[in-house]
C-alpha cells in the first residue's frame, strides 16, 4: 500500500530519474550546487551549506566524513612524488634545503587547493546517489520559502 503521507518524499516522476552522478560530481568538484550548477555548494572553506540559495536543494545530509583528506592526500602525495622523481631523473640538482623546503611547500599548497574539490565532488556524489538522506530530502524550496519558513 503507498504511502498516503508523501510529505517527505518528492513526487515519484522526480524519484525515478536516475541522476547523472558524473556531472553532479563535476559541480561539486567546481564548489556548484549539483542540482542547479548556479548556487554555491560552501559557505566557507569546507563548511557546506544547509540548502541551496538558487534551487532550495537541501545539502545537509552529506556525510563525508574523513574520505576528502584521504583522497587528497592519495592525489597530492602521489603528484608530489612524482614531481620528485622527475626533477631527479631530469638531472635537476637542488641543494638539500631547496628540497627541504619546495617539496612541503608544494604539497601543503595542493591539499589545501584539492581538499574543498574532493569534499564537493563527493557531497555531489552522494547526492546524485541518493545517499544518506538524499534521497527523503524534502522538496526544493525557493530562497523566499526558505527565508519565510525556515523549518
Amino acid at each position: 500500500m503507498p504511502n498516503a503521507d508523501n510529505s517527505f518524499n518528492r513526487n515519484n516522476s522526480e524519484m525515478e530519474q536516475p541522476r547523472d552522478w558524473w556531472q553532479a560530481a563535476k559541480r561539486g568538484f567546481l564548489g556548484r550546487c549539483p542540482h542547479c550548477n548556479e548556487g554555491k555548494l560552501f559557505g566557507a572553506y569546507l563548511k557546506p551549506v544547509n540548502a541551496c540559495e538558487v534551487c532550495g536543494e537541501e545539502m545537509h545530509h552529506h556525510r563525508a566524513d574523513d574520505a576528502p583528506p584521504y583522497l587528497t592526500i592519495l592525489f597530492v602525495g602521489h603528484l608530489v612524488g612524482a614531481a620528485m622523481l622527475f626533477t631527479h631523473e631530469r638531472g635537476w640538482t637542488m641543494s638539500v634545503w631547496t628540497e627541504a623546503l619546495l617539496w612541503p611547500l608544494v604539497g601543503l599548497v595542493l591539499c589545501l587547493w584539492f581538499l574543498p574539490r574532493f569534499k564537493g565532488a563527493l557531497i555531489a556524489y552522494q547526492w546524485a546517489l541518493r545517499m544518506h538522506g538524499f534521497a527523503t530530502a524534502s522538496p526544493s524550496r525557493s530562497p523566499a520559502q526558505m527565508i519565510s519558513n525556515p523549518a
